[in-house]
């Protein structure tokens, strides 16, 4: 009995903060309401490592480099001139389970079509190395899977919620940002009239 009261109190405490934290009226008693002012996302408030502006859809995808599950170097402007849907994972998340088969049919289909793959998996949250190549063994996965091993990539691209994936066209540019798993068809319609 003493346990479940003790779980209650911390629920309401932990309710009370996140109100507390979150709930912050749009104006204070004595001010005028004023008027709701466009704010362009160039001018919002960055998030450490991370700039707001570089992942607007028409922006140039900022480049990285990371090492593939093979043990070689892999940077994202390699695959300048291709389509490509970064796709950023980890081996526990049951969304990103469900969208591995679509996108290795998807791969498939389209590897020869100047559409790409490149899985970013989030090793720095991750399970080991053992996890991720059981992983992809059991999936048959054989588009580049790359280890973002201290989480940098991860935090710049704002993938936050997994799976989170960017459609860049062949110029290098963000066409999309998808937050949640994504089937075949899907990613179809979303690289079908990129440039």
């Amino acid at each position: 009995m003493n346990k479940n009261l003790l779980s209650i109190a911390i629920l309401i405490l932990a309710a009370a903060i996140v109100v507390v934290n979150v709930w912050k009226p749009s104006f204070t008693e004595g001010e005028k309401e004023k008027p709701t002012e466009t704010v362009n996302s160039a001018s919002q408030e960055d998030i450490p490592g991370a700039k707001l502006s570089e992942l607007e859809e028409g922006s140039e995808a900022p480049d990285f480099e990371l090492t593939t599950l093979a043990g070689e170097k892999a940077k994202l402007s390699d695959y300048r001139g291709q389509k490509v849907i970064l796709n950023f994972w980890a081996t526990w998340c049951p969304p990103c389970k469900a969208e591995m088969p679509h996108m290795q049919s998807f791969y498939e289909k389209n590897k020869d079509k100047g559409i790409t793959i490149l899985a970013v998996n989030l090793t720095n949250v991750d399970k080991g190395m053992d996890a991720i190549n059981a992983f992809v063994k059991e999936y048959g996965l054989t588009f580049p899977i790359l280890l973002d091993e201290d989480g940098t990539v991860g935090m710049t691209y704002q993938a936050f919620s997994i799976p989170t994936s960017y459609i860049i066209d062949k110029n290098g540019k963000i066409a999309k940002k998808i937050v949640g798993p994504m089937d075949e068809e899907k990613m179809k319609q979303l690289t079908a009239n990129l440039k």
